[in-house]
């Protein structure tokens, strides 16, 4: 089975306030056992509009991933990112070879 990815690009516009986002989602990531591969780091982007901040995010399989973006505990945090952050965001599939 395939996992499943969240590919996030984050532009932070209100910087005191976004660290409360960060600690609402935790439940979300802890309950769905949430993988951070990429959260943040060094980047260049050759093509596109860039966003200050990228993350990438594993789980077990897509299903999961959808399931901890429409979770009620990813919900009130995703108000909170969208009022202190503009976002890219993405549920993926993992490719099968």
């Amino acid at each position: 089975m395939s996992k499943g990815y969240w590919v996030v690009r984050v532009s932070v516009k209100n910087a005191d306030n976004y660290p409360s986002y960060l600690a609402a989602a935790k439940p979300a990531f802890e309950k769905f056992k949430a993988r951070f591969l990429v959260r943040g780091g060094k980047y260049t982007a050759p093509e596109g509009t860039p966003r200050d901040r990228n993350v990438v995010v594993e789980f077990q399989d897509y299903d999961t991933a959808l399931a901890c973006y429409q979770s009620p505990e990813y919900q009130r945090a995703r108000d909170i990112r969208m009022a202190n952050a503009e976002t890219d965001f993405l549920i993926v599939e993992g490719g099968r070879g």
